[in-house]
């Protein structure tokens, strides 16, 4: 039987992960940007967002995930990567 400092740790573990790949999913908006610069397409792609969506509601359905919860983390996670693009075109919210 694990003790809650064990699952804890094992939890903290978990947390690493998802922010070192969320951190590699950031990372990719440079090459998004030359992509889209290159097809003369808007940093900001509903249809794309949409795909994308669609994508993660799909995955919740077949882990028995909360849709609506997954759907707003990856809502977060595509205006993280907006934003992003915009500062890298100098376009950031910078005071």
């Amino acid at each position: 039987m694990s003790t809650i400092k064990e699952v804890r740790t094992e939890i903290e573990q978990i947390d690493s992960e998802i922010m070192q790949l969320i951190h590699k999913r950031v990372g990719m908006a440079a090459k998004v940007l030359e992509a889209k610069k290159h097809d003369k397409i808007n940093i900001n792609d509903p249809t794309q967002n949409t795909v994308v969506m669609d994508r993660a509601a799909d995955a919740a359905i077949e882990l028995n995930l909360d849709v609506s919860a997954v759907k707003e983390i990856f809502d977060i996670l595509i205006r993280m990567n907006i934003e992003r693009q915009h500062e890298l075109r100098g376009e950031g919210n910078l005071p």
